[in-house]
Formats: C-alpha cells, sequence, structure tokens
C-alpha cells in the first residue's frame, strides 16, 4: 500500500473542497478555503484521530467502508475514487457488486434534506448513510456494528427500532424485506459480503430461512407510510417515511418528515435539537 500516497490525496482534495459546498458555514478565521480536519472527519462519520493517522501515514488499512465513506466526503469523481481504493490497496467495488456509491449529484441532493432526518442504505439495505437528525430521532448509527447495519438484520435480530410496530406489521415488514433482499441477491449473484449477509441471517433466525425459501418474489407495497417513532426523549412522534429510489445506483433514501404545524412537527424538532446537541458533545468513533 502506497501508505504516504494515501494520506497525501486526502490531504489534497480536502484541501480543495468549499466548506459550502457540503453544507457547512465558513464561520470563523480559517488558514485555508478547504475543510478542516475535524469537518471531514465528521462528513465520513471517522474520528479525528483516525483521519489524522491516515492522513499522516500512521494507520494503513482502511476498510472499504472507510475508503468510500472518504470518496463521498469529500465528493470524488468516479476516476478519483478508484484512484482512492487503489491508493488504499483495494480494488473499488465492480459492477456485479452490491454499490454503496453515492455520486455527487445525489450527495447535492442530499444536502437539500438540512435538518430533516434522512437515510440511505444500498440495494441489500445496508446502511450508507444517515445524517444527524437521523440519528437524533431513531438512535446514533455510529454505535451500530456489522451486520447491525444491515436493516434486514435489524428487523429480524435486532436491535430493534424505535418505529412502533404490532406483531402482525413487523412481520409483513420483515417478509417485505427479505423478499426485497432475495431480489437483490438474484441481481448480484457474485457479491460475497450479500451471501454472507444471507448465510449469517439463516443461521442466526429459523424464521428468516423458512421465509427466504417461500416468501413471494413480488414483495408487498408497504400499506402505510405513517410511522409513530417512541422517542425516550420526548415521547412519541407521528412520522411520514417516503422512500426515494435512486435507480441508478440502486440506492433506498427514507425522509422523515411531519405535518407542519402540527404537535408532532414541534416534537420532531425538539428530538432534533435535543438529540444533535447530544451527538455533537460525543466523540466519533474510528
Amino acid at each position: 500500500m502506497e501508505v504516504w500516497e494515501f494520506g497525501r490525496a486526502v490531504r489534497r482534495w480536502r484541501d480543495r473542497v468549499a466548506p459550502e459546498t457540503v453544507g457547512l458555514t465558513q464561520g470563523g478565521r480559517r488558514r485555508a478555503a478547504g475543510l478542516r480536519r475535524e469537518e471531514l472527519a465528521g462528513l465520513a462519520g471517522i474520528s479525528v484521530d483516525y483521519l489524522t493517522r491516515l492522513e499522516q501515514g500512521r494507520a494503513t488499512a482502511p476498510s472499504e467502508q472507510v475508503v468510500e465513506s472518504l470518496a463521498r466526503a469529500l465528493r470524488l469523481s468516479d476516476a478519483e475514487r478508484d484512484r482512492l481504493f487503489e491508493l488504499a490497496g483495494r480494488s473499488a467495488p465492480g459492477s456485479g457488486i452490491v454499490s454503496r456509491r453515492v455520486a455527487p449529484s445525489v450527495q447535492r441532493l442530499l444536502d437539500r434534506f438540512e435538518g430533516i432526518p434522512v437515510v440511505v442504505y444500498d440495494a441489500a439495505w445496508n446502511l450508507v448513510i444517515a445524517n444527524a437528525p437521523y440519528d437524533a430521532l431513531m438512535g446514533p448509527t455510529a454505535d451500530l456494528r456489522g451486520n447491525e447495519r444491515n436493516g434486514v438484520w435489524r428487523n429480524v435480530v435486532g436491535p430493534a427500532s424505535r418505529a412502533r410496530q404490532t406483531p402482525a406489521e413487523h412481520e409483513e415488514q420483515v417478509a417485505r424485506l427479505i423478499a426485497d433482499l432475495r431480489m437483490t441477491a438474484a441481481r448480484y449473484p457474485h457479491d460475497d459480503r450479500l451471501r454472507r449477509l444471507v448465510t449469517d441471517l439463516q443461521a442466526a433466525s429459523p424464521r428468516f430461512a423458512v421465509l427466504w425459501e417461500t416468501v413471494s418474489d413480488s414483495p408487498a407495497a408497504e400499506q402505510s407510510r405513517h410511522k409513530v417513532i417512541d422517542h425516550p426523549t420526548v415521547g412519541p412522534i407521528t412520522v411520514d417515511c417516503d422512500t426515494l429510489v435512486v435507480a441508478q445506483d440502486d440506492l433506498r433514501i427514507m425522509v422523515y418528515t411531519a405535518e407542519p404545524g402540527s404537535e408532532d412537527a414541534e416534537r420532531l424538532q425538539l428530538a432534533i435539537v435535543l438529540g444533535t446537541q447530544s451527538l455533537t458533545a460525543e466523540p466519533r468513533r474510528g
């Protein structure tokens, strides 16, 4: 691995990103026009210490997830992203692999949702991005590790979501997710990570194993976009959850909103304010 060149590339691309292009305010005197190290770390979801070690060549084995997160946060072009993977000693995910790529154009769209809870999943329901309002509403996603970052796993095995459901509603949602995952597996038959996920789910849940073999290939549409979120601080919040599909990149963008002027909108805003303050006070993990 070209350790020093990887760090130099990250630093060079960090210096060229203007804060306002990633939704940050200039604020205070800046020695350079680009992003501060702590700003890039926050955008990529890694600790400042880990980013420092990457840039200085003291961390030598960034994961695929970290490289992809840095490429997204730095708004790299496809060619630059491929170069960053190469410098990390990795191959960029190919066409037969479920992509975690968030194109700059999609990222610009996500930036428009400032102050609104938004989470992005890939085609296999692996969590790609969750913004601070989403973490404030649904709980910190940085605490999720391994398979817990997969939406199917969390619904089948746990940990449980803050979204309120009856047993029947939960069973319907699990069946929809498994049917969707099976269709994804058919589209990406050579994705080793997806195969491991299915194997792990089959081992962890006899119910999943049965549904994987029997569920309909045409998942039923979700009956309602309305969800009640049991927030631990402000109480129940009724929201609308709309899923936007980026067909070319095979991504799912879930956006949570409440009726303007309603008590739920006030609770949602309070949850975001309190949660964002709490998350800002906690150091990120690398």
